[in-house]
């Protein structure tokens, strides 16, 4: 059995200790190495909570690690992430990759250009009910389907951080809806928006092949909402998928296979180049929504 890949951990923020630092030290494929952040304080706490070092260079994190997991905004990202690209480090990324499409690109050609492994965090796919869901959807000669995902986050709490106040569910729950609607109905060719960034937006995609498909996402829920859900349907029937089934083991499987990823060498379904195309797609929405 080869050793666990090291992981290094930049940002310490409520993300970070629910999902990435649990799972990277949970095993056994990884090995949470150590904990960079931009508030020392924040590192120094995570990092005591999992006996790892708390480091104050992020290039000291990079010395220590073979790979990289970032869970901080998209502008932080998009400039440390091509950081440790360049210093040979694999990367797992939060979406969307960058805050506008400029820096996203330097991201994904900076990935390319180093030759390093990347993977992206679209959490609904790394679920066994995602993927079985995609089996069937593939039997089914889908021809459209719709999807929605509405939370409370811009009334408060944790996740109601500035660049969420500001820009609206398009460049945070947008990638979740939009992900999946492509895996289920083919490549978006195109997108039609409409609607307001802090309230609601619709989406109308058309894909390869004909399909088409409506996606709403919204975090102006005052009350607690369904999950968020998928519905295709096809000349042989339908296929619903809900994010009630993310759970614990659905965050294993992706750092099991992040491990995968980087000790391979090779490709991930969900690299960078695959969040830069959803990434592209929420772009041209947003230009038309003004």
């Amino acid at each position: 059995m080869s050793e666990p890949v090291s992981v290094g951990l930049v940002g310490a923020g409520p993300w970070a200790g629910m999902v990435h630092a649990p799972a990277l030290d949970a095993g056994p494929d990884t090995r949470l190495a150590g904990i960079w952040a931009r508030r020392p304080e924040a590192s120094s706490e995570l990092a005591a909570k999992y006996g790892v070092p708390a480091f104050t260079r992020i290039e000291e994190l990079f010395d220590a690690c073979e790979a990289v997991a970032f869970s901080v905004p998209p502008d932080v990202q998009a400039d440390l992430a091509a950081k440790a690209a360049r210093a040979g480090k694999a990367v797992l990324l939060e979406k969307p990759l960058a805050m506008d499409l400029t820096g996203a690109r330097r991201v994904a050609d900076t990935i390319g250009e180093a030759g390093v492994a990347s993977q992206m965090v679209f959490t609904i796919r790394y679920s066994e009910a995602a993927r079985t869901y995609l089996r069937k959807v593939r039997e089914l000669d889908v021809f459209g389907g719709h999807g929605s995902f509405v939370s409370t986050v811009l009334s408060g709490g944790p996740f109601a951080t500035p660049w969420r106040l500001e820009r609206g569910a398009l460049l945070d729950l947008g990638p979740h809806i939009v992900d999946l609607l492509d895996a289920s109905l083919g490549r978006v060719t195109g997108v039609r928006a409409h609607g307001e960034p802090l309230r609601w937006i619709g989406l109308f995609l058309e894909h390869e092949g004909g399909a088409v498909s409506e996606a709403s996402v919204s975090m102006g829920s005052v009350v607690e909402p369904p999950p968020a859900r998928v519905e295709v349907y096809g000349r042989r029937g339908n296929a619903q998928l809900d994010w009630s089934h993310v759970s614990q083991e659905t965050f294993t499987t992706m750092i099991a296979e992040f491990a995968a990823t980087v000790r391979n060498g090779g490709g991930h379904p969900l690299d960078a180049q695959h969040g830069l195309r959803i990434q592209e797609i929420l772009a041209k929405a947003e230009a038309q929504l003004g």
